[in-house]
């Protein structure tokens, strides 16, 4: 199945696209929606959503669980952007910011805050597909790295935690390194524990009792 054509999308934008006929940005900006999600769905893309900026936006995007979010914004698009990040900190998800707002001092910014992919001005409907897979692609990307990243602290912080056990039992139980570790080592697998967890264990212990 085409990655694109798969994709579960919530879009974030005000719902409606009838625009003040007095308000001249207001078509413009209606008019750039409207494109959007023709091309969405165009590609085959599956638009489960539009949801507005609003308290409920956040357990909204958890409900629906969408693959990609697309920010439709424009004059708002800072605080959009803002929102729409603090929806999904707890669990994260690719965000596209599509606008015409040429003004790009602020991209820098929206890709550190978690926009995965910034467009800029009209987007042809053959465009959209593309578009999508790269962000996919980077997130993607950028979640594993995050996870080694994680994976790599974690680990580090359980030698520490490792380490400072068999230094107390080694001063406590006149043991040498390899005799703490090997006792540490049979405690976790006789309580099917992890050995930092384990480790863990005996510094709360010697803390309590002092």
């Amino acid at each position: 199945m085409n990655p694109a054509t798969a994709l579960r999308i919530v879009i974030v934008a005000p719902d409606s696209l009838d625009p003040d006929p007095a308000d001249p940005q207001a078509r413009v900006e209606v008019e750039r929606s409207r494109s959007l999600r023709i091309g969405l769905l165009e590609n085959g893309c599956n638009i489960v959503a539009v949801l507005p900026i609003d308290v409920f936006l956040p357990d909204r995007l958890a409900q629906i669980a969408p693959d990609l979010i697309i920010v439709d914004a424009e004059s708002e698009a800072r605080d959009t952007l803002e929102h729409v990040v603090v929806a999904t900190r707890d669990a994260r998800r690719p965000i596209v910011l599509f606008t015409n707002d040429d003004d790009t001092s602020h991209v820098r910014d929206a890709i550190a805050a978690g926009v995965t992919a910034y467009v800029v001005a009209g987007l042809a409907a053959e465009r959209v597909k593309p578009v999508l897979e790269v962000a996919m692609a980077r997130f993607q990307h950028e979640e594993k790295l995050r996870r080694e990243l994680a994976d790599a602290r974690s680990q580090l912080s359980d030698r520490k935690t490792i380490d400072r056990a068999k230094g107390l039992l080694m001063t406590r139980h006149s043991l040498s390194e390899e005799e703490a570790y090997a006792r540490l080592r049979k405690t976790a697998m006789n309580k099917g524990l992890k050995l930092a967890d384990v480790a863990q264990r005996i510094l709360d212990v010697a803390d309590l009792l002092g």
